[in-house]
């Protein structure tokens, strides 16, 4: 649903979230994740179902199509020929080295060791985005200065704050893909709008509560990893739906794409880029996660008929961090 400047500025005003929990506070809507809650979330695991909701950090993730953002790289430090090959054929400086450091210390000792180190943006594949990540007009959520982000990281809102709630809820599966019908895919110009989501949660017989966190199935990640085209875009979910994720008190909101909301400028705010990421982390203080791995999850919760389940997704504590790689999990 395309927008003005002037009704970007009224949603702003109806779901900004500055002040509701403290001056001081930095969590924004995970506050909605209580003790009750994380109980709630406990008790809807019935079958011990452990159901992987991670894509893979590797070579050939989707940030291999973006200029910004690289495909992680992974590099072993140590392995097995470390121990005694270096110490043969390595360079001179070497083999006086460390590699012979390292011959000496195993000669009479059978323990042996590989190691590795991993250099990659951290938006890199299955993420949060923090409440510093995106801002306007020089504020970022509860009216903290942009500039407190600085080379040094996030002084305020950096990932490692949201370790005491621990991203862990109930979860809720709205399976825009199975709605549509598609076989796959729900390509792009088809926004998701909010009365959809209401279908779809009736259809499926879910209520959305509470501290919740709701993950948005539209069959971008299944896509990708049968064509291998990162940039591709997809449906996301309509900017507007930034006030059915405040009415509904949602503590946070993931999808298997690469933005969560819609790209296409056509069904935007005119002027803006992303006015969904704008309402939600800068106004809402609610932290989107992208690009996660929904297709067995959507696969399992059609089997059942269960789309309810205890999500536990805790971020990397990246200090300073403006997001950060997650590996969720939905048990059922």
């Amino acid at each position: 649903m395309s927008g003005s400047m002037s009704d970007f500025r009224q949603m702003a005003d109806r779901v900004r979230n500055w002040g509701r929990w403290g001056d001081e506070d930095e969590l924004g809507t995970l506050n909605l994740i209580t003790p009750h809650k994380v109980a709630e979330a406990a008790a809807t695991v019935k079958q011990g179902k452990v159901i992987s909701l991670g894509g893979d950090f590797g070579s050939g993730g989707p940030q291999g199509a973006f200029r910004f953002r690289q495909n992680p790289v992974h590099t072993m430090t140590v392995d097995g020929g470390d121990a005694s090959t270096l110490v043969e054929y390595g360079p001179q400086w070497l083999r006086n080295a460390v590699a012979a450091d390292v011959s000496a210390f195993f000669a009479d000792n059978p323990f042996r060791f590989n190691d590795d180190m991993i250099v990659m943006p951290l938006q890199a594949a299955t993420q949060w985005d923090a409440l510093s990540h995106v801002y306007y007009e020089d504020k970022l959520y509860n009216g903290f200065p942009a500039d407190s982000v600085t080379s040094f990281g996030a002084f305020h809102l950096g990932i490692e704050k949201v370790d005491a709630k621990g991203i862990t809820s109930r979860g809720v599966l709205l399976d825009v893909v199975a709605h549509r019908g598609s076989d796959v895919f729900c390509p792009p110009g088809t926004t998701i709008t909010p009365d959809e989501l209401d279908e779809i949660a009736a259809r499926q017989n879910v209520e959305i509560r509470s501290g919740d966190v709701v993950v948005v199935h539209t069959g971008w990640w299944t896509r990708f990893l049968s064509t291998g085209e990162g940039a591709e875009p997809g449906a996301g979910l309509d900017w507007t739906c930034a006030a059915w994720l405040h009415d509904r008190e949602v503590a946070a909101v993931a999808a298997d794409n690469l933005m969560v909301e819609d790209p296409d400028p056509g069904n935007g705010v005119e002027g803006t880029f992303l006015p969904m990421h704008m309402l939600c982390l800068r106004d809402m203080g609610l932290m989107l996660g992208e690009y996660w791995d929904l297709g067995p999850l959507a696969a399992d919760c059609a089997a059942d008929g269960v789309y309810e389940f205890q999500l536990v997704a805790p971020p990397l504590k990246v200090v300073g961090a403006v997001g950060a790689p997650v590996s969720p999990i939905a048990i059922k």
